[in-house]
């Protein structure tokens, strides 16, 4: 026990000793409403041996506490004498002898704001202005206690509060502007601050995004009087990128102009960053930011990004960016040469937005229509035939325009005979014609089986030619000497035409065919001689008749030399040069048909009367000859001429 004694024996000396001092307590600071009052609690010590000599009394000074300086006097124990501004408002609450300096001030303003001080006046020379102070503030509206940040979807509290320190005044508050929160609740609470009471009341809720920005107010009305105080604040929510807006997916024309748009929405201000696939454009701190795209071309062509970051998340929106052209020359297969038979891919790759179309064409015909993929578009051709030969072109069109690219299939295919190739009968003799057509071009050769020769080229005996024309070869010969005839003296007609190339060969017989256009050569020529000896008759007798009218009975001389009376003549073949003649003479060219009548000069000696016709002086001749050149036998050969070759067929009138 002795040593705790020993121990408290210093701290009782510290308590006696602190009792012993010149000390104060009042609170440091402490505020009133306007045109309201305020209580300043104080209370004070002195040493313990000091005799108050005529009471103890206290002045309270306004600013300064040093006398020296004139400070203004808020109140005075011993006399009435206060600042003007004091007059009438302050009170003495406290017993000074009790050490309790309380002070009542009514009606303050805010001139009144300010520091005060305590000076406790015991007599004598024991006056001491003690150095703590309070510093009063008056205020106009009340206060509102707000967090330093907001956030959203944090609860929240916000706290308005005012003084209630002024006995003969009691506040009540209200919040305003509060019919938009979600759930609002409401705390009231008396506090005392700095030993000062407080009156308030605590608004929670949750914020939102949407209330970053919002009013509301606290209001403050003190009962029985008509005194009103109110206080707005606005709200500062912090959240985080909530909408990120920019332009529609749009479509723009290669070598035009555009401009993109990002507003973001988010509490701080967000950096905005512009994104193209990912590759970073454009980046600022501001709310909205634009992007400028001049001279588009296809590789500007995808997808843009705004984001938004204000340190509180991220967020994003993206758009695309389609740049219209027409379509590029497409790219399509070297020219190509294939065989008969194989298969073929014809690739076409044409670049364009919108996809185009594609169009195969062959020699400017419709070939197939296909909409292009990603990959392009591929025409296949199965078991190629000769036919398939020619020039494909590609054409690729969009609404912007259209381009193409061409090239040339060749097809080689073993040789095929023609249809028109045979043997037909002309003026010389007989002529055969072997067309083939094939790729490489094939060779023709003629073989006479009859005379075992095979034909080639031309010779002093056969007429040979040959003629190639785009994978058509034609050869031609002329069956025309004698030694081409058979035994029998008919002209041969077994011809063999060989074709060849490098994917084959073949031979084929030709067949002999009389051409149509000489046999209506012949019939046309029959018929127009019938018809020239008709007129011819008919012109003889009108003559022989006026004779007999003239000259008596001529008939006399001519029924004793011939056996009809009838008039006969025959054209009779002599030297060509000397022979005076008209002939309707008809011969197979080709396909042309031609009639020619000929005029000749020679003497009258060419034409010889049968017999006399007595009385009738000599008058030119009209005759008819038809010559039918090579004209075919009635047993299907050819009749052969004597002499010089030359046909003809007499005919008579009786």
């Amino acid at each position: 026990m002795k040593g705790l004694e020993l121990l408290l024996l210093p701290l009782l000396f510290i308590l006696k000793d602190v009792s012993a001092q010149w000390n104060v307590w009042m609170p440091r600071d402490i505020s009133a409403m306007t045109n309201s009052c305020v209580v300043i609690p104080c209370s004070f010590t002195y040493p313990s041996g000091v005799r108050p000599y005529r009471g103890v009394h206290g002045i309270w000074y306004f600013g300064h506490p040093f006398p020296q300086l004139f400070p203004p006097v808020v109140f005075k124990s011993r006399t009435d004498i206060v600042h003007e501004s004091y007059k009438g408002r302050t009170r003495l609450l406290g017993d000074l002898t009790q050490k309790n300096c309380t002070l009542l001030i009514k009606n303050i303003g805010a001139e009144h704001s300010g520091r005060y001080y305590f000076r406790a006046d015991l007599g004598g020379a024991n006056i001491y202005t003690y150095p703590d102070f309070t510093q009063l503030q008056v205020l106009d509206q009340p206060n509102i206690d707000v967090p330093e940040e907001i956030f959203s979807d944090q609860s929240l509290d916000l706290t308005c509060y005012v003084p209630d320190n002024c006995p003969d005044m009691i506040p009540e508050i209200h919040w305003m502007y509060t019919d938009y929160l979600p759930d609002p609740f409401f705390t009231p609470d008396g506090i005392a601050e700095s030993n000062t009471p407080i009156h308030s009341i605590t608004l929670t809720f949750t914020p939102r995004p949407m209330h970053n920005g919002q009013l509301l107010g606290c209001r403050v009305h003190y009962t029985n009087t008509t005194f009103v105080y109110e206080r707005i604040i606005s709200l500062d929510v912090k959240y985080a990128p909530r909408t990120v807006w920019v332009n529609v997916s749009q479509e723009q024309m290669e070598g035009s102009s555009v401009v993109l748009h990002c507003d973001v929405d988010s509490n701080p201000i967000p950096t905005i960053t512009w994104f193209f696939g990912n590759q970073e454009l454009t980046s600022v701190i501001a709310s909205n930011a634009s992007l400028f795209l001049e001279n588009l071309a296809p590789e500007d062509q995808g997808i843009y990004t705004c984001a938004g970051d204000n340190g509180l998340g991220i967020m994003n929106t993206s758009m695309f960016l389609a740049v219209n052209y027409p379509p590029r020359e497409p790219w399509i297969n070297e020219s190509i040469t294939v065989v008969e038979g194989s298969s073929l891919s014809l690739q076409c790759i044409s670049k364009a937005n919108p996809t185009p179309t594609l169009t195969w064409l062959k020699n400017g015909e419709l070939v197939g229509t296909i909409k292009a993929q990603e990959e392009g578009s591929t025409l296949e051709l199965h078991e190629i035939v000769p036919q398939a030969d020619g020039v494909y072109r590609c054409l690729a069109e969009n609404e912007h325009g259209r381009a193409s690219s061409s090239l040339n299939v060749t097809v080689e295919f073993a040789p095929v005979l023609l249809q028109d190739s045979k043997c037909t009968i002309i003026r010389e003799g007989v002529q055969c014609i072997c067309i083939a057509t094939g790729n490489p071009e094939p060779t023709i050769e003629f073989f006479l089986p009859d005379l075992n020769i095979t034909i080639n080229g031309s010779s002093n005996r056969f007429q040979f030619f040959a003629q190639s024309d785009h994978y058509t070869t034609t050869g031609i010969i002329k069956l025309r000497d004698k030694g081409e005839r058979g035994n029998n003296g008919d002209t041969a007609v077994h011809v063999h035409c060989s074709i060849t190339n490098v994917y084959g060969s073949d031979t084929f017989r030709l067949e002999l065919q009389q051409e149509k256009k000489y046999i209506m050569a012949v019939i046309v020529g029959t018929i127009g001689g019938v018809a020239v000896i008709a007129f011819i008759i008919a012109a003889v007798r009108y003559v022989g008749h006026n004779n007999k009218k003239e000259n008596g009975n001529p008939g006399q001389d001519v029924g004793s030399k011939v056996e009809n009376p009838a008039m006969f003549y025959s054209a009779v073949k002599k030297d060509k040069q000397s022979l005076r003649k008209k002939v309707l003479k008809t011969e197979l060219l080709g396909s042309k048909f031609n009639s020619i009548l000929e005029e000749g000069t020679g003497d009258d000696s060419d034409y010889q009367s049968v017999g006399p016709i007595g009385g009738m002086e000599r008058q030119e001749l009209n005759y008819a000859a038809l010559e039918f050149l090579h004209g075919r036998h009635r047993e299907g050969g050819f009749r052969r001429a004597d002499g010089d070759g030359s046909d003809y067929t007499e005919i008579k009138t009786k």
